[in-house]
Formats: structure tokens, sequence, C-alpha cells
């Protein structure tokens, strides 16, 4: 077992690591922008080390401070948390290289599933349902027409090297391609780099539903269920559940198998989740896979009763998972707590937490990193807490919910509670009655 992991990472999922590692024995070590400088995850690891100044692109993704990091605080293993550089190949490369285990996927499989194109390549040869679309990349505008027309539309275009929805277009009719293509190809080179597009068959009213999977060292994997993300603004996630109240055994069972060959096909190491697009007739289609833990995670172990993060690290050890696939038990809803004002348009909304009051009670998590006194920083995402009810039935999480976030008290700041206040009262949702596109009529009430 590791000695000591270094969490590079911040906020929240910092803090998360640092909790389970604390409850293994072992040894922590935080990095933190200078920006970070009084955030909670420096306070409790055992130790922290600065590894530059606010931007991002200076300190979190700065590959040679974080290895140094490692290196002088003799750190045998990287938990990389979500987002940054967790789904980085060249990270985990250089971390097997200076002898630190990468606590995630290894180089090969980032690549295999990072690139969206050769992950759907590869999840055919695996046999699992993919979304029709073109064969491959895109030429050019010409090869985007003609692959729509022999497809028909509408269609959806996206960056191979997407993410966040930037490089991804709904095209309805021919004219509106060349627009829309030249777009998407901007805004893919400007986020990332890579102008590459792919095409795929637009799925009207479609659900996000995706399933949680573990993978050990020995190419086994087991699934521990599905969440429903199909709540969803500009596709950022807002709020997630589950069980998925449009699952049945069946579909769960068949959804099941398929990302867990999906994990076994490529000899997945680690948590991760495989997405698919789910149709209204229960039809699913593999969409990505994730190869990281996911900001949703705290759902599945409220209803499976496990520890994700314990089991990242058992994995990266070396340690067999029992290949048992996991059932939900109870019904768990999370709502993303952002510091965004979401009557303006969802606007980001960073500042000093003056007054802070967290809710609490029976099947009540909160997962968060801020603290009355706390300035949230304009640097990184937005989001500062998330707020988990579980419950026996999804009446009763949602009940629930509606108290906790009821109790739950912020100033100085706008932030998305009132937001997701609403949203447990709207009949749609109430209903379990939601797709992707439910966003797209909602309207905050006064």
């Amino acid at each position: 077992m590791f000695k000591k992991i270094l969490i590079a990472n911040r906020g929240e999922i910092a803090l998360r690591i640092i909790r389970t590692c604390r409850e293994m024995g072992i040894k922590t070590v935080a990095v933190y922008s200078k920006a970070d400088e009084e955030s909670l995850h420096v306070r409790f690891a055992d130790e922290a080390v600065c590894i530059g100044p606010a931007p991002s692109s200076e300190s979190y993704l700065k590959i040679p401070n974080i290895i140094a990091a490692a290196e002088i605080t003799n750190a045998d293993a990287i938990h990389p948390g979500y987002g940054f550089l967790s789904e980085n190949a060249k990270f985990s490369k250089i971390c097997s290289e200076h002898g630190i285990k990468f606590i995630g996927a290894s180089a090969e499989q980032i690549d295999r599933m990072g690139d969206k194109a050769t992950a759907k390549q590869t999840m055919k040869e695996a046999g699992v349902p993919t979304i029709p679309g073109s064969d491959g990349l895109l030429k050019d505008l010409a090869d985007a027409i003609k692959t729509a027309k022999a497809m028909g539309y509408p269609v959806m275009i996206k960056a191979t090297a997407g993410g966040g929805g930037k490089g991804m277009r709904a095209i309805w009719a021919e004219e509106e391609m060349e627009m829309h293509f030249n777009s998407a190809v901007q805004e893919a080179t400007a986020a990332f780099g890579n102008g590459g597009m792919y095409m795929e068959k637009l799925i009207l009213e479609p659900r996000h539903i995706e399933i949680q999977v573990v993978g050990d060292q020995n190419g086994r994997a087991c699934h521990l269920s599905e969440r429903d993300c199909s709540v969803q603004r500009r596709h950022q996630k807002l709020t997630e559940e589950t069980p998925s109240p449009f699952m049945t055994p069946k579909l769960r069972k068949r959804m099941g198998e398929a990302a867990v060959k999906a994990a076994e096909y490529i000899g997945y190491e680690g948590a991760g989740t495989v997405e698919f697009l789910v149709d209204k007739n229960g039809d699913f289609y593999f969409m990505e896979m994730n190869t990281r833990i996911q900001v949703e995670h705290p759902i599945t172990e409220q209803v499976v009763d496990h520890d994700l993060i314990r089991e990242q690290i058992l994995v990266a050890a070396g340690v067999a998972i029992s290949g048992k696939n996991y059932e939900p038990k109870l019904h768990s809803i999370e709502c993303r707590i952002n510091a965004e004002d979401p009557y303006n348009d969802f606007r980001p909304s960073p500042g000093k937490i003056t007054t802070l009051h967290m809710p609490g009670g029976h099947g009540v998590r909160l997962d968060t990193h801020v603290y009355s006194g706390y300035v949230i920083p304009p640097n990184y995402d937005s989001m500062i807490a998330k707020l988990i009810t579980t419950a026996q039935t999804r009446e009763e999480a949602i009940s629930k919910m509606r108290r906790a976030l009821d109790e739950f008290v912020i100033e100085g700041v706008k932030t998305t509670i009132p937001f997701h206040r609403q949203l447990m009262d709207h009949p749609d949702y109430i209903a379990g009655n939601y797709t992707t596109k439910f966003m797209e009529s909602f309207q905050m009430a006064e």
C-alpha cells in the first residue's frame, strides 16, 4: 500500500481524497496555487506545496511543478481527482517514468478513450452500441455535407478532442452546415488545439445515463449501477440522481453488461464511467468514457455503500476487485452548488462568503471546501459544493433535498441554490419526465 499520496487537484475533491487517505492511514500532500493558500485542502493535508500563481496553466496544469512537489515530499503515488490533469495521458506516462503511481488509467487507455473518434471505433470493435455516424474524422466541409446528406438530418458535429460542449453543434438542415461547421472547428481549435471533427446522428429527446465501472490490473471489471445526468445547461451537468427514474431492471442489466464489456476490452484500470445517450425507446448508444472519478460519484457511494476513492487507491495498489456488479439499494440525488447567479444567465459570482450555514440531518451529505470568510477565486470552476440527499424512495430524496436547500444559507455571493430549490418543485422533474433538453424550457420564477 502507498505510504504517501500527492493530490494534484484543489477544492472539494482534494478534501474528499484526503479524508479517505486518512481513514486508510496514508499520508497526504496538497498542492496549491497562490490563490488557494487559504483553502481547506491545504489545511487538512499532512504536507502542502505551493506550485505556482493563480492561473491553472501555471499551477494545477504545470506537470514539472507537480512532479517536483511529489519528489521533494517523497510521495509514491499521485491522485489527480477530476478535471485538470486527470485525463492527461502525458501526465500519466510521466508519473510512471518517475516511479510514481498514477491513481487512474494508463497513458494508453487515456489515449484510446480520450479522443472521441478513436473511442467510438474502439467501442464498435468491442461490440458496444454506438451512435450512427461518420467513419472517423471529417476531411472538410464538403465531406461533412456529403456525410450528413447520406445519414439524414438532424445531425450533430463534435470535436474529437472535445469536452464541456465546446466544438459541438446540432445541425437541422444543409443550409446551416457551413456556418456551424466552421464555427465549431474554430472553437475546438481555440479550446483544445485540435480542430478535428466527426459527425453523429442527432438522437432526439435523449437521456444522458452513465454507468460507473471499476477495473483492476488483472483485466477484470464490474459496474456499480447508473446515474442519470440529463439535467444539463450547455452540456454542463447541474444535478444527477441514481437510480434513474427512466431505468428498468432489464435496461440496467443490458447497459451494465455493455459498460463492463467496454472496460474489459481495453483492460481498464481504476474507476471510470461509460456514458450513454438513451432514446425514448430505451435504445442506448455509447457516447464517451471518462477515465477518472466523476464529480457525481457520491450518489453512487450512497446507494451501494461503497467508497469509490478507496476503491481507486486499492486497485492502483494492485488489489483485485471482487467482480460483483452492484444494484442501487436506496435513492440519491446530487445538486451541484455553483457560485453563479441563476437569475442572470448563471453568470459567475466569485467573492467572499460572509455567512454560511450548512444543512445536516439524516440522509444529508455535503461535500465542500468553503467556509465563512472563504474567498472564492475567479480563476477556477465555479462549483463550491455538492449537496447530496439519500432516502428509501425518490419522493423522499426529493423532499429531503427541498428541506436541505431551504437550510443552506450562503451570503456574500450568488449561488445556484434558488435554481435547485425551484427544480425540486418542477412537475416534470418530480415526475421523472426530463431529458437533456429540459433546461431549454426552464424559466426561473422571481
